[in-house]
């Protein structure tokens, strides 16, 4: 049960140096509630807190500590204390905890970290970044084929206090190659005297150090896996990415997708908001923020060109603003559903005019549904207007619905083209998404509002 406590409770608990009190509250609950807490707290007061606890514990609570703030509480004077930390971390979290140190700390702490562990940390940081290597953990439970049932019992209860996870047992051969699996339930089901080899499932669903680490969480997710095993390139088993690592990575994706979808740049990583410098938010946001309003100066020089228009018709500058903004929705619902397609998979760029037709089906209806609902809206808002002689509403409100029609039409065929086309050149569909789909099309929606009105009304 968890015991409620507030940050100002365990200043004045560290204050009064009531140790017992911390160190049972940090027994009783668990971890990630811990470190949700004492993220709170200034890093002189959170290692005095970490320093209460057990080192194994004192690691789960750390692991659970948002990155940024792993990153400042390293940075601390203790060498020593973060060099034992790291020695105590699951091998993927310490990994990606070690890749955001600055080298000359790096340094400092490296050579304290016992051999076994500093060349584990040293082979995890060597992959690329975003890739299976990257994120893979190195501890994994392993068998020999030759065993038997009784034998592999014995051999996990060895392995099984230093492994992240024992559910899946990989088998290898004397190259450490992979070769099968045995799950827990196998072993457990099994006759005492049976072979490993005769149990275990040789269909093993795999990836490689190089592959993506979004292929690997999809991996997970399509086979409902607790783990996937990570090979080389000579099919050695090397690591395992877990279901938690995958949720991790799922998230990370989502994060990515979203802030390009918005027009933010950087590293997209999940940080928290608050404790994120403002100079950080303002560096991933102004590039394209600044590009784009450049860009916007097309638009006014195309209202420039048709100025005499304008002049002529005045009416026509009250609905520009409903019509720039129905393309850019239109646009970019298209962009977000052919995004979300390309990204589960559902979607290849070479299916670009099977998708296109369906997308010119749906904008036809959806021209049909908001150029009624405009051609009335133009009637009720501006009736009584002073409209120029030779002139009737109602034909305006007919050029100003076909206008808008187009409008929708070619913003949604745009923003479903966009995205196919980008994944086409094996850039990320989602840079185009949102702001720059929604520039595109506020500038081909004024040259079709004006083209058309000068089309159809003459002016």
């Amino acid at each position: 049960m968890i015991n409620p406590i507030l940050i100002p409770e365990l200043r004045e608990l560290l204050t009064s140096n009531d140790t017992d009190t911390i160190r049972k509250f940090c027994q009783q609950n668990h971890p990630g509630n811990v470190a949700e807490l004492i993220s709170g707290l200034e890093p002189a007061e959170v290692w005095q807190v970490l320093h209460l606890l057990e080192p194994p514990l004192r690691a789960e609570i750390f692991s659970f500590l948002d990155l940024n703030k792993q990153v400042e509480l390293a940075t601390g004077p203790s060498r020593n204390d973060m060099a034992r930390l790291l020695e105590e971390m699951p091998p993927d979290d310490r990994a990606d905890l070690v890749q955001k140190l600055d080298e000359s700390l790096l340094q400092e702490i490296l050579p304290l970290v016992a051999k076994a562990e500093r060349e584990d940390i040293r082979k995890l940081v060597s992959y690329e970044e975003r890739t299976a290597g990257a994120v893979m953990s190195t501890d994994y439970a392993v068998l020999r084929p030759e065993m038997t049932v009784a034998q592999a019992i014995e051999q996990l209860r060895i392995q099984a206090p230093s492994k992240e996870t024992i559910y899946y047992i990989y088998v290898i051969d004397e190259n450490r190659k992979l070769i099968g699996f045995v799950s827990l339930k196998d072993l457990i089901t099994a006759k005492p005297a049976q072979l490993v080899r005769d149990i275990m499932h040789t269909d093993t669903i795999f990836a490689r150090v190089k592959d993506d680490q979004e292929t690997v969480a999809k991996l997970i997710e399509k086979y409902d896996l607790i783990a996937v095993p990570i090979t080389d390139e000579n099919g050695v088993l090397v690591g395992i990415v877990t279901h938690d690592d995958a949720i991790d990575i799922i998230r990370q994706e989502q994060t990515e997708d979203m802030e390009k979808l918005m027009g933010i740049a950087g590293t997209h990583e999940i940080s928290n908001y608050l404790q994120t410098p403002w100079w950080k938010h303002f560096s991933k946001r102004v590039y394209w923020i600044v590009g784009l309003a450049a860009l916007g100066l097309v638009s006014g020089l195309v209202i420039h060109s048709f100025e005499a228009t304008l002049m002529n018709m005045l009416i026509l500058a009250l609905y520009m603003p409903m019509v720039a903004d129905t393309g850019g929705n239109t646009g970019s619902q298209a962009a977000t559903v052919v995004v979300r397609a390309l990204a589960l998979g559902h979607l290849k760029p070479q299916d670009i005019l099977k998708v296109l037709f369906k997308e010119f089906q749906v904008s036809l209806g959806l021209a049909l549904a908001l150029g009624l609902l405009s051609f009335a809206k133009v009637l009720f808002l501006s009736r009584g207007s002073e409209i120029p002689v030779g002139f009737s509403l109602s034909k305006i409100a007919a050029a100003i619905s076909v206008a808008l029609g187009l409008q929708v039409i070619t913003a949604t065929l745009i923003g479903a083209a966009l995205p196919l086309i980008v994944a086409r050149f094996k850039h990320d569909p989602a840079v185009v998404a949102s702001p720059a789909l929604t520039t595109i099309v506020d500038i081909t929606g004024l040259l079709i509002y004006f083209c058309t009105a000068k089309i159809l009304l003459g002016v």
